[in-house]
């Protein structure tokens, strides 16, 4: 499912023309967008919740010349379905 889908949807359903519905996809994506940059998770009840974390910096290595190297600190986004979306998912 893309953008476009979720506009087709909300067009079809609601009955906002496809600008609008553009319009408010955009505002929530990048509501949310903000809100990981910001450091704060998205909880989307029925769905489930969105959380940066904060990753430390550590040893790796180049698995084609072997070399070791540091991996440097980072913020990765992690999702966790909550369980309605779970039980959903398994019928």
């Amino acid at each position: 499912m893309t953008k476009a889908d979720l506009v087709e949807i909300i067009f079809e359903k609601v009955g906002l023309s496809k600008k609008e519905a553009q319009d408010i996809v955009e505002i929530i994506f990048n509501t949310i967008k903000q809100s990981f940059v910001e450091g704060e998770s998205v909880k989307i009840p029925g769905f489930g919740t969105f959380n940066v974390r904060k990753k430390a910096a550590r040893r790796g290595r180049n698995p084609q010349t072997g070399e070791e190297l540091v991996i440097s600190p980072r913020r990765v986004l992690t999702f966790k379905a909550s369980n309605q979306l779970k039980e959903a998912i398994e019928r």
